[in-house]
Parts: C-alpha cells; structure tokens; sequence
C-alpha cells in the first residue's frame, strides 16, 4: 500500500508541475518586456500657466532635468512627465501585463513653487498622468497611488516626509506572477532619502481590471498597455513669479527574470507525502 501511495503522490506531483509549467507558457509576452533605451518626455500635459519659462535636459540615463519657472498664473497646475522610450524618444515604451521589471531613479526636487514629482507606472486610458509613487515638496507626504497601483503610504508606515532639495532614491519593482486571482501580479515600492536607509513597501498585489475589457487589456495587473517612468507637477504662485525644479539622475531598467509560478505548487507536492 505504501509504495502504491508513494507512485500516485509522483504522479500527481508531475501532473502539478505540468500545470505550473503551463501556466507559465501562458505567462510569455508576445513582444517580450520593451528594453528602453532613451527616454520620451511629455511636456505640459498640464498646462494651466502656458506663459511659465520651461527647460528640460534629457541626457537618459544620467540625467533627465525639468524646470518650470515663472509661474504666476492663478490656479490649476502644470505637468510634466517622461516615460521610457525605445525608439529615441519619439513614443513611450508600451509594457504588457505579463511584463516583469524594476525601474529606479534619484529624484531631487527643489524651489519656491508648491510641488511634487516622483515615478510614475500609468495605465493605458491615462499614460502621462496616473500611478504616481509620490514625494511632495509643499507638505513632506510620500505616498503611491492613482491609475492601477495598489495604494502605499510611506508616511503613515515608515514615518518618513520629503523635504525640498534631498535626493530620494527611488524604485519600482514590476511582477506578473500568474495574473490570476490566486496569483495577482504584484508592485514593490523602494525609498531611501539622502544617506539614510531603503524602505520597502514588500510586494503588494494587484485587483482585478475591468472583466468586460480583459480580453482586451487583460486583469490582475498593470494591465496592457501601461507606460512606466516618472513625472513632475507643480502649482502657479497666484500672481507671485514662483517655479521648482524636479532632477531624475542614475535613471535604471532592468529586466525580471519570469520564473515564478503560482504560490503554493511546491506545498501541494509536499502535502501529499504528510
């Protein structure tokens, strides 16, 4: 009895592996995850003080530099926002859902003008907009949020606040894992201001997309397509010449390797020998 016990445990325990494995052949990206080599950027999105003196820098990777002074309109805001680029900078790279990858910068935001920037992981109805990781000059608050991203807080977690003209290091970590409810895709956020150290948010899941545009943009994700990179939004002094300055230096991408499988596999083989 025991050793017909032992030939069904492998035998379903290759039946569990397959299944992994063909959930993985699922997991493959049809263009692969788009490894950018320069970096589009997206000037005035907002532009609720056309009149303000703006200037960018783009020397991607070391540097990408966005200044907008003399902004004395009254109300409204402007934004500014880059995304990673494969073809020189003329369109923004488009990730899949199944698409594994981390992304980070050393963001540095400085000046008189009430303002917050950060990265930035937006979705496909709002690509130079949402899904903002946010540091923010004006009242300290770092947080991530809008778009697909699951909602973090590093000020009520880690006690942490931005003050104007530190350096934050920041990162983003993009995992497909299953794309299904029992395996969501998942997004990991990383901060480390100045010299002090890197705080993570760990590995937060993903709900579900819009089921009636699955077939589409797929679920349990970033959703397809989503354009990744970072952004920089500030506010018009209300007649007062005010301006900032957001600097991205040390920009990184680099591809995940995709061999996770859905959570619990190897516990269901094990389970059969108890």
């Amino acid at each position: 009895m025991k050793r017909k016990r032992y030939c069904a445990a492998l035998v379903t325990g290759a039946l569990v592996l397959g299944a992994a494995a063909t959930a993985n052949a699922q997991l493959t990206c049809p263009g692969g995850t788009p490894n950018p080599t320069s970096a589009r950027v997206a000037q005035r999105v907002f532009n609720d003080c056309p009149t303000s003196t703006l200037t960018v820098t783009n020397t991607y990777p070391a540097l990408i530099s966005i200044s907008d002074q003399n902004l004395d309109c009254f109300g409204g805001a402007n934004l500014h926002s880059w995304s990673f680029s494969t073809d020189g900078g003329a369109t923004s790279a488009q990730f899949e859902n199944c698409s594994s990858y981390k992304f980070c910068a050393d963001v540095t935001i400085s000046g008189n003008a009430r303002a917050e920037g950060g990265l930035r992981l937006a979705p496909w109805w709002s690509p130079d907009v949402d899904g903002r990781f946010m540091i923010n000059k004006t009242n300290g608050e770092i947080a991530c949020f809008g778009g697909r991203l699951p909602f973090y807080s590093f000020t009520v977690n880690h006690g942490l606040t931005y003050t104007a003209g530190v350096t934050a290091h920041m990162e983003v970590f993009y995992r497909p894992h299953g794309l299904s409810a029992g395996a969501p895709a998942t997004i990991e956020y990383r901060i480390a201001l100045g010299a002090g150290p890197l705080y993570s948010s760990g590995q937060l899941a993903f709900d579900e997309g819009n089921v009636a545009e699955g077939a589409v943009h797929g679920n349990w994700g970033a959703l397809y397509p989503h354009t990744s990179g970072g952004y920089f939004q500030l506010n018009p002094g209300d007649g007062n010449p005010v301006g900032a300055v957001a600097t991205f230096a040390n920009v990184c991408f680099d591809i995940l390797q995709t061999t996770e499988t859905v959570p619990s596999t190897w516990g269901r083989i094990k389970s059969i020998y108890r």
